[in-house]
């Protein structure tokens, strides 16, 4: 026999609260708010095809066999969505070959799950180059395949960043 229960008033205003509680937490549309407030946070983000190293003075992005730098770190809307300039160079394994080209990184951070495209301007092949989207995650170590990633980004004083395995053996030179 099916019997049915009724929430008194207290109840019913209580689980009102919690609810909308939680829709405030989550943003009215459902999704969540970043956790790392108005920038993208400091550290690795990996992913298959893909690897960010975040610091202060550079965010370092790897998509396959291709790099790319956005000066400082990438600030968020409430929504963790972003839309900065940076360099990027299409032809930088086994050798880097080409200029840094003018670039868009566009993409949106969710709690440590993070969205990235880029849109390179290609100045040498006169084409805009499409990479991504890619999504990598906070903590994880990139999945490059047979593509080195650099274990530290360039320097600010530096024209490019030596690439190095993951396993930490120098591949340069």
């Amino acid at each position: 026999m099916l019997e049915l229960r009724f929430w008194s008033s207290h109840q019913v205003r209580r689980a009102g609260a919690a609810l909308a509680t939680a829709v405030v937490a989550a943003g009215c549309d459902g999704s969540v708010q970043p956790d790392q407030g108005s920038e993208l946070r400091l550290g690795t983000w990996g992913g298959p095809n893909a690897g960010i190293i975040a610091t202060d003075s550079v965010t370092h992005v790897h998509i396959g066999c291709t790099v790319g730098d956005v000066p400082g770190r990438i600030p968020l809307d409430p929504r963790g969505r972003f839309s900065v300039e940076g360099t990027y160079v299409l032809r930088a394994y086994p050798i880097m070959v080409g200029p840094r080209l003018p670039a868009r990184f566009t993409g949106q951070v969710v709690g440590k799950r993070f969205t990235l495209s880029v849109a390179v301007d290609d100045t040498v092949e006169h084409k805009v180059v499409q990479l991504g989207p890619v999504a990598v995650a906070y903590g994880h170590d990139p999945e490059l395949g047979p593509c080195p990633i650099c274990l530290a980004p360039p320097s600010p004083s530096s024209s490019r960043a030596r690439p190095t395995s993951t396993s930490g053996r120098d591949s340069s030179p």
